[in-house]
């Protein structure tokens, strides 16, 4: 079995791969199973311009590293490439390099579309092959996932969100979650969800977050065809799929990208740029065309083979500051003596022209914890193109306020009202991700101040309030009926709180929230824009009272949110009008089905010409302990 010469890549190709301008690199890397002169085999290409050799090593030649090697090319693209005849599906290969300083390395295949079961380490050869049927999805995603949509996004880790009850040790298959997964998100009315990374990677406790695999469903549930499944069968009920992606730094495993060909090819030279003190891992040299394209590449190659509905991009303030988590005097700078990693401000623009530009109904989403500016705002506009940002500020301020005793949270009123103040700067979506439940941060209920009804109380009304501000919404797995742990990774959530009265009536609140927010235009056409929002009243601190006005297009469609973030009962509490009607309550946060005190207004809210909160009419109001309200104009 010798090596046959042959290529995938044009001259073109080349061209724009070392202009750092291609980004469907997937379809010339990696292994591809192909026929040559009649035969059938796989073809190999890989990245490696400062090694000495390399060669394939396998199973199929016994792991010989001789037997096989590629040819380098000509030009100066530093690509190895090659034919071997009858290596065919499931072969498991790696890559066996002479460094540029002769040392002996084994690498995995950075375009590999399928790795072995950690902790194995070696690639296989495998396709991407599959019949999709979700076309009728692929033509309405523009509009189901457009920025003045409904965006209520279900955050889950693939591993923890349910084990079998009879093997707790096991992880569920692609094809076992979506037979579950799909019912409950469906039944819940999450428009979205977003699975943390499924890309492969070795250690379990990175949570996906340090991947060597790029390319590569993880094998830990299955193959790359059963999550294009899992995939699938959520379009079919119309839900869009965002995948975490991390394009931000990699860990140093022997097998993965790190000192790639014995130099610093993938990851910075120089350690203060390269070098992440925190994760203690790898960071991308975007100063790299060539890196710059696998990066792009890998990101087109989720939204093209795996019709991802989004990217929700991990770690962008790591990426755009050198002096991220390090002190001034130990990190890098630009070439005109700034902190900004001008490389990868350029990697993150034309990352999101190629996915906006190639992809309709797309959404990319920046976690991104700093102040940079315009990080949602077109490229061509001296943005970075992303579609939303997480408002990491508000989940911050949010949080803090809702710890305090209720006793003490006049003192503390502008925490939450702070946010208006920039909501419509950025595209904001508001999470309350996995990061908020572990290391000891608590699970949302135990966030929660006061005694049992009232740490239930305080969390109905503070998912209420996240729902009813401007912007898109973010929920992590468990914190829809008061997981009570922290989140373990290693073992399923607690389903079985859902027998108790306060847990079920959390998860009931949720589900109505979710119809709420799904329902109402108000809550959704101006996400983004200072047109959808109005305060009535920002100002009753002695009371803890919040009320403002949430619009749509019609002025029929027009909500009042009420807020009481005590736990006293307000009777006929007076509410100036956006305008003069009649007003019906079509949500309560106490409703005894959610483990309220069922303290309700039943009856159609008459409006008097009693001038308050500067405005001409008003209603008198029962306003709840603890809880949300939401009026509409009732007949």
């Amino acid at each position: 079995m010798e090596v046959l010469a042959h290529s995938l890549f044009s001259d073109f190709d080349i061209s724009l791969f070392i202009s750092g301008k291609h980004f469907r690199l997937y379809e010339k890397f990696g292994a591809h199973l192909i026929k040559l002169n009649g035969a059938d085999g796989t073809y190999f290409a890989v990245w490696a311009p400062n090694a000495q050799t390399v060669s394939v090593t396998g199973d199929f030649n016994h792991w010989n590293k001789e037997a096989h090697s590629l040819n380098r090319r000509l030009d100066s693209s530093g690509i190895w490439e090659g034919f071997i005849p009858n290596v065919h599906k499931g072969a498991v290969y790696k890559y066996a390099i002479t460094g540029f300083d002769g040392s002996a390395i084994e690498k995995g295949d950075p375009y590999a579309v399928r790795w072995e079961h950690p902790p194995k380490t070696a690639s296989v050869v495998w396709d991407t092959d599959y019949t999709w049927k979700d076309k009728a999805w692929l033509k309405k995603r523009p509009k189901v996932n457009a920025l003045n949509a409904p965006m209520s996004v279900y955050e889950l880790h693939l591993g923890s969100w349910q084990r079998d009850p009879s093997d707790p040790k096991r992880v569920l298959t692609y094809k076992e979650i979506a037979t579950s997964l799909v019912p409950y998100i469906l039944d819940m009315g999450f428009t979205h969800v977003e699975l943390m990374p499924i890309m492969e990677y070795p250690y379990y406790p990175s949570w996906g977050y340090q991947i060597t695999g790029y390319f590569a469903a993880s094998s830990r549930h299955g193959t790359p065809q059963e999550l294009m499944f899992l995939i699938e069968e959520l379009h079919k009920n119309n839900i869009a799929v965002i995948l975490d992606w991390v394009p931000s730094h990699f860990p140093g495993d022997a097998h993965g990208l790190y000192n790639f060909d014995g130099t610093h090819l993938y990851e910075h030279a120089d350690m203060r740029k390269g070098f992440h003190p925190d994760w203690k891992s790898y960071i991308f040299n975007y100063d790299r065309n060539e890196v710059r394209s696998f990066l792009i590449s890998n990101a087109l190659y989720w939204l093209d083979k795996f019709h991802a509905d989004g990217l929700r991009v991990d770690a962008v303030a790591s990426m755009l500051y050198f002096d991220f988590s390090r002190k001034a005097e130990e990190a890098a700078t630009n070439e005109f003596g700034g902190s900004e990693n001008l490389g990868a401000v350029l990697f993150l623009k034309d990352l999101n022209e190629a996915v906006y530009g190639n992809y309709e109904g797309v959404q990319t989403i920046a976690e991104e914890s700093s102040t940079y500016p315009g990080v949602t705002h077109p490229v061509y506009a001296g943005g970075l193109g992303f579609g939303m940002k997480w408002m990491m500020g508000w989940m911050n301020d949010t949080l803090k306020y809702f710890k305090n005793d209720p006793i003490n949270r006049k003192y503390h009123h502008h925490q939450l009202t702070f946010s208006i103040t920039y909501a419509f700067s950025e595209n904001f979506m508001l999470p309350f991700s996995h990061d908020e439940v572990v290391h000891g941060k608590s699970s949302m209920i135990y966030k929660m101040p006061g005694d049992e009804w009232q740490k239930f109380a305080n969390l109905r009304v503070l998912y209420a309030y996240m729902f009813t501000q401007p912007g898109t919404k973010l929920l992590f797995m468990g914190n829809e009926f008061a997981q009570t742990h922290e989140w373990d990774f290693k073992n399923s959530l607690d389903w079985h709180l859902l027998q108790h009265p306060p847990h079920l009536g959390m998860q009931k609140t949720v589900r109505a929230i979710n119809k709420l927010y799904t329902s109402e235009p108000a809550l959704y056409e101006h996400s983004f824009s200072h047109e959808g929002f109005e305060w009535i009243n920002a100002d009753d601190a002695n009371n803890s009272i919040f009320i403002y006005i949430r619009k749509g297009k019609k002025a029929k469609d027009t909500l009042i949110v009420i807020l009481n973030l005590t736990p006293v009962y307000r009777e006929n509490y007076l509410v100036g009008l956006p305008f003069k009607a009649k007003w019906k309550e079509i949500f309560n946060t106490d409703a005894t089905e959610f483990f309220g005190s069922g303290k309700l207004n039943e009856n159609v809210l008459l409006p008097q010409q009693v001038s308050c909160h500067g405005r001409e009419y008003s209603i008198e109001i029962n306003v709840p302990p603890l809880a949300a309200i939401v009026l509409k104009q009732g007949k």
